[in-house]
Order: C-alpha cells, then sequence, then structure tokens
C-alpha cells in the first residue's frame, strides 16, 4: 500500500483549492433557458501527496472522473486554482504542459477503447519515450520490453495488437504505457470496473506493487467500496460536485461521519453466510448537475435533514481525526444512526416508514 500522507513533513504533489467546472448545457430540451450549465466540479479542495494513494469515490455522475481529468490539464478549471508542486496549472506554457504530462499519467477505464487497435503493443509503450526524449530508436525496445515485464507480460508479446489480449492484458498494457514516462502522478478512473473479479484482484496488486517500487501517487477512482478499502490510504466521497468526507481509510469505514457516507458503506456485501448490513436506503434519484439543489445537496434523500440543511450549504468541518466533513447534523448523526454501520442507518419516524414501505415492496427483511 502507498505511504501514509503526514501533512507536516509531505507537502501535496497537487493542491486543489475551491476548484469548479462547469460545462454549457446543450440540447433543444434546454431551448429557453440561457446560461444553463452542469456543475460537474463544483468547490473542491483536496491534496494529494507523495507515494500515497488518494480513492475518490460516489455515485456515477458525482464529478469524479472530472477531477481525474482536471489533474492531467486535459480540462480546465472554471474556477478555483490546481498547484502542482506550488505551481498554478493555469500558467504553464506549452513546453511546461508537455512536462507535466509526463509526470501526470492517466489510466483509463475501459482497456481496450484506451489502447489505438493499429497499433503493437511495442508501438503504443514506445510512442511515450520517444515523445518526450526518454529513449532513442535504438534502446527504445529494450524499454518496452522491460516495462512489459515489470507489468507481468511476457516480452515476445510486444509485436502483437490489443484486440489479442484479454481485458486484464490490455489493461496492464495501459499501466506498462502511463509508467513508460517515470509519472510521479497516475489517475486511476475505474481502472478495474470492467475487469472480471480474479482480475481485479491481479490489477490492484500491480498497482500496489509498482507504487511502492516507483513511490508514486495514485488518484484512485472508483465506486467499488471493496477495493477502495483494499487499496486506499485516504478517502474522499463525492457528492453532486462537492466532497462531502474526507477521512484516513480506517477511521472512515469504522466511523462515518455523513449521513451519505453511512449509506454507501451499508451497500457493502458482507463476505459471511447469513450476515448483512442494515441497508440504508436513499429516496429519490441523485439531483441533476443542473439543478442543484438549495443549502446542503444531500438534504433532500437524507433522513436526518432538518429545515436549516435546505437553507445554507454547509461548510466542511474538522472531524478531530485529521478529516472533514460538511454536514450540519454529522455530529447528531452519529448518536442517533449507532456507533457503526453495521447498527444502522437511522431512527427518524420519516426514514422509518420509508425503510418499512422498501421492506413491503421488495420482501427484503
Amino acid at each position: 500500500m502507498g505511504a501514509a500522507a503526514d501533512a507536516g513533513t509531505n507537502p501535496p504533489l497537487f493542491a486543489l483549492r475551491d476548484v469548479a467546472r462547469h460545462f454549457p448545457a446543450s440540447g433543444s430540451w434546454l431551448r429557453g433557458r440561457a446560461g444553463s450549465v452542469v456543475r460537474a466540479v463544483d468547490g473542491v479542495s483536496l491534496e494529494l501527496r507523495a507515494g500515497e494513494t488518494l480513492a475518490l469515490v460516489g455515485e456515477s455522475g458525482c464529478g469524479k472522473s472530472t477531477i481525474g481529468r482536471l489533474l492531467v490539464n486535459v480540462d480546465r478549471p472554471t474556477a478555483g486554482t490546481i498547484l502542482y508542486r506550488g505551481r498554478d496549472l493555469a500558467t504553464l506554457d506549452r513546453a511546461e504542459t508537455r512536462r507535466l504530462r509526463r509526470r501526470v499519467q492517466m489510466v483509463f477505464q475501459d482497456p481496450f477503447s484506451s489502447l489505438n487497435p493499429r497499433m503493437t503493443v511495442a508501438q503504443t509503450i514506445a510512442e511515450p519515450l520517444l515523445l518526450h526524449g526518454l529513449a532513442d530508436r535504438k534502446s527504445v525496445r529494450r524499454q518496452v520490453e522491460e516495462l512489459l515485464v515489470s507489468v507481468g507480460l511476457r516480452p515476445e508479446r510486444a509485436d502483437t495488437f490489443p484486440h489479442q489480449f484479454s481485458g486484464g492484458q490490455r489493461q496492464r498494457i495501459g499501466i506498462a504505457r502511463a509508467l513508460a514516462v517515470r509519472p510521479e502522478v497516475i489517475v486511476c478512473d475505474e481502472p478495474v470496473s470492467a475487469l472480471d473479479v480474479s482480475i481485479r484482484a491481479q490489477i490492484i496488486n500491480l498497482l500496489q506493487d509498482l507504487q511502492r517500487r516507483h513511490d508514486i501517487a495514485l488518484l484512485f477512482i472508483s465506486h467499488d467500496l471493496g477495493v477502495v478499502r483494499h487499496i486506499a490510504d485516504r478517502v474522499a466521497v463525492m457528492y453532486l460536485g462537492r466532497i462531502v468526507e474526507l477521512a484516513d481509510k480506517q477511521a472512515l469505514f469504522e466511523s462515518p461521519r455523513h449521513p451519505y457516507t453511512r449509506t454507501l458503506l451499508s451497500a457493502i456485501p458482507v463476505p459471511r453466510p447469513g450476515a448483512r448490513n442494515e441497508r440504508a436506503v436513499l429516496e429519490g434519484e441523485l439531483p441533476s448537475p443542473l439543478n442543484v439543489p438549495p443549502g446542503c445537496r444531500f438534504h433532500p434523500r437524507c433522513a436526518f435533514a432538518d429545515a436549516a440543511c435546505g437553507q445554507r450549504e454547509p461548510p466542511p468541518e474538522t472531524d478531530g481525526r485529521g478529516g472533514h466533513v460538511a454536514c450540519h447534523r454529522w455530529q447528531d448523526v452519529g448518536r442517533l444512526a449507532g456507533n457503526t454501520v453495521i447498527q444502522g442507518a437511522g431512527t427518524s419516524p420519516s426514514f422509518q416508514r420509508r425503510l418499512a414501505l422498501y421492506r413491503a415492496k421488495t420482501g427484503v427483511p
């Protein structure tokens, strides 16, 4: 596992300060709504330190992948500041941006579409080496073969094409391509979600081994909390474009503070026959980032919400364990819901009514 971050001695590689990324909305159904924007990321502050694995979790559409694209400088923020080693990415010229992209690489979710089907594996891995001047025509073949060996592939397969590999092997090729330029940071955007369970374990173990050997920082974007529990040092929970909770992995899994975090953790399957979590059932769908609810963004689906939650957005508060949580009632949630996720997710009458209705409809005991 990556080294745990120490805020005092380990300054951040990346520091995001109130970062927002909004996209203009388009389409015939939006006619007459001038100025409509999708608030994909809407005020995120976050740090990533050398050698650590920071996991970013949340529902689909919450803005996780957009943050990854901002870090590799594919997207530019609408507002806020992204610092890499203290340097604002917005001030980089073309040459500096090219050097940044050597230091910050990305492993994509789909291991097939991220590879050029017309290029052999050797050509795919050699391209960044030649582009950044890290090899010449004479030495590039040797480096390609060394990279293939480092990710568990046979070097004699360097001249084959992506379609001749399995999904797990293609993802290893993507990792080898990212490693080729000796990066400091790798953004892993759902790198195992398209793979079989047994292959997932291999890829996760490979990432951890490579991280230890090369002291690489990982931003690990995922919705699989079982994988996150295995690989992460710290976990940031996103909801509708904002970070609602950030904590050390052990603290977050053992004692989540935010109601949304409790809901996510209650959905993790328990690997014991006959055992189960007390499920926290969310009412309704994730709100549209085109129409963000006022106040706390989670309050329309929260069993603990009161009148204040719908009026003002909660600022992030220090939670006494080195992290922070953005919730008006986070101190009451632990008392009302019990100290662990297993003991339940809420005792409010409205929540119990919704839970009883859900059980009646589904037959879940």
